[in-house]
């Protein structure tokens, strides 16, 4: 019988390493059966933290606020209202009901508009624009999503904030460490190409800067070892991992992802995900899907679901509120 190894642990294996810690109970289970066995081998969600499965499935009756304001910071592609229309229909929202439901809370929220594709520092130079214009003077939480922790990470560390003071950053599914699909896209686009994809997207006044940025090499090399946290600043973050259906436009990024970094959300790995050490990681939302963190999933997902008497497990209004309790109790 053949046993799955996957990608990562055949490379460590190749290299004569040990792709795992061997502790007295995995011991057990490795030599008991093969399911063990193949359960070793595999990447474990367990392996990087605490699994949060369906803590957030539904609202609570009650949550307290934080004592500063929220800033929602979105990731790349992101806005904060897209109005395709003008003022005549109604505008689609990056955070959909996620800014609502926390006014009703009594949090006030400041939600960030930077440019879609720049490059982390000129999304950071407008993030901190658009929080001095919001904040009036007061000190902040930023909880950001996706490239927005790349991005508020810059401009806490190398922007001289004078107008307000950035408490702590709570940042879901971003790419600290990089992302194995900006990796493929550019090895699919080749070197010889790229100049000129760059030239026609900046003709059609598309900015680009934020792509290679992405990348595994530029995070590890540049971006991290010249970007370090500060001392004063609470960070904390969430990952989410998911196993798309067939029919996913996760599917081939999930693929490339599993292999390269191990569980993930369709763009963005756990693994890349971590920040602000053991104590800073929250969890991995299991089941979840990098668009369902904004509250993007599939309405008529929901309803079939709830026919077929499989509710949804994970509900982002409910997510983003709790991060504001917890915000709260931290005394922030």
């Amino acid at each position: 019988m053949r046993y799955a190894v996957a990608p990562r642990i055949r490379r460590a294996l190749a290299r004569g390493e040990l792709p795992f810690k061997l502790s007295a109970s995995n011991f057990r289970a490795y030599h008991s059966s093969p399911q063990g066995r193949q359960s070793i081998l595999e990447p474990r969600l367990e392996d990087h933290g605490r699994v949060i499965r369906d803590e957030y499935s539904l609202i609570r009756d009650k949550y307290d606020a934080p004592k500063y304001p929220i800033v929602l910071a979105h990731g790349l592609l992101g806005f904060d209202e897209l109005r395709l229309a003008g003022r005549y229909l109604p505008g689609v929202q990056y955070w959909r009901g996620i800014k609502e439901a926390l006014t009703a809370q009594g949090v006030e929220v400041i939600t960030a508009s930077v440019p879609p594709s720049a490059s982390i520092e000129a999304r950071a130079e407008m993030l901190a624009r658009d929080i001095e214009a919001g904040a009036k003077g007061k000190d902040v939480n930023i909880i950001a999503h996706s490239m927005g922790g790349l991005d508020s990470r810059y401009m806490i560390s190398k922007l001289k904030l004078e107008k307000f003071k950035v408490l702590s950053l709570t940042t879901i599914a971003s790419p600290h460490r990089g992302s194995a699909v900006a990796d493929y896209v550019f090895e699919q686009i080749g070197s010889d190409r790229l100049p000129q994809i760059y030239y026609t997207l900046n003709r059609l006044k598309f900015e680009t800067g934020a792509f290679e940025q992405l990348t595994r090499k530029y995070m590890r090399d540049i971006f991290n070892p010249n970007t370090p946290d500060r001392d004063d600043v609470r960070y904390f973050s969430y990952g989410a991992a998911v196993e798309p259906s067939i029919w996913s436009v996760f599917r081939l990024p999930h693929k490339i992802l599993a292999e390269a970094e191990g569980p993930n959300d369709g763009l963005v790995s756990v693994a890349s995900s971590r920040w602000g050490g053991d104590s800073g990681y929250k969890g991995t939302l299991a089941g979840v899907s990098h668009l369902d963190l904004i509250n993007w999933t599939n309405r008529l997902k929901w309803l079939a679901g709830d026919i077929m008497g499989h509710p949804r497990k994970f509900n982002a209004i409910a997510f983003y509120l709790d991060i504001a309790d917890m915000l709260s109790k931290e005394g922030l």
